[in-house]
């Protein structure tokens, strides 16, 4: 194993990387697992996902991606939460997306697109991923043409989820917003601090206490 840093215009990102030969079948499992609920694997193209995603560990608070650089990665997290945001010129943080154990992560505008982002993506808790870079991604699509599939749905349902977003945003009310959040990121409800939620939801960390108040008193 061997840790290396990257660097960053500002901040200055450690990361850990297995090396390929050190990845093993254990290490593997939680993403061939994924995969396997989309379309099975034969033996060739597991060995294909094994040499060319890698595993990182990014600590708390270090960027995976950072606004003005290039996406180079899609990003499987095995382990830990990452979020998806953006810091606007009042330097207010809106949160569009939050990816935990089994979810994706990527500014898919950028890496598909090579372009610089408008969105930075970090690490609210030391996160573990396996990671796979554009020309990695080409190269996969090239030798096992089903990832070109399973990379389709993936970007599919990406587009679906952030629709929702997108209608719950005009149509529903904080509190609806709320409640969805709650049954659908079960699991991150108590991961998170206030002011993420907030952030994700639209609202200020105080309405959000108010709404959260709202949901322990029982009606009269």
């Amino acid at each position: 194993m061997k840790w290396f840093v990257v660097n960053n215009p500002i901040n200055v990102a450690y990361t850990e990387m297995m090396n390929k030969d050190e990845l093993t079948q254990t290490q593997l499992q939680p993403l061939l697992d994924y995969f396997q609920k989309l379309i099975p694997l034969n033996n060739v193209e597991k060995g294909l996902v094994s040499s060319l995603f890698k595993q990182r560990l990014y600590r708390k608070r270090h960027y995976v991606l950072q606004e003005g650089d290039v996406c180079n990665h899609f990003n499987f997290v095995v382990s830990g939460c990452l979020r998806l945001y953006k810091v606007d010129v009042k330097g207010n943080t809106h949160i569009i997306q939050f990816a935990s154990e089994n979810s994706w992560m990527s500014e898919i505008g950028s890496f598909h697109c090579r372009n610089t982002s408008e969105l930075s993506i970090d690490a609210l808790e030391d996160t573990v991923v396996l990671q796979i870079s554009y020309d990695d991604l080409i190269k996969i699509y090239k030798q096992a043409p089903k990832f070109d599939r399973i990379f389709r749905v993936l970007i599919e349902n990406s587009y679906v989820s952030l629709q929702k977003r997108l209608l719950q945003n005009i149509s529903s009310t904080a509190e609806e917003r709320y409640l969805y959040f709650i049954e659908n990121y079960s699991d991150l409800t108590n991961r998170l601090r206030q002011t993420q939620i907030a952030a994700f939801l639209g609202i200020t960390p105080e309405f959000l206490s108010r709404l959260r108040n709202k949901q322990f008193i029982p009606n009269s």
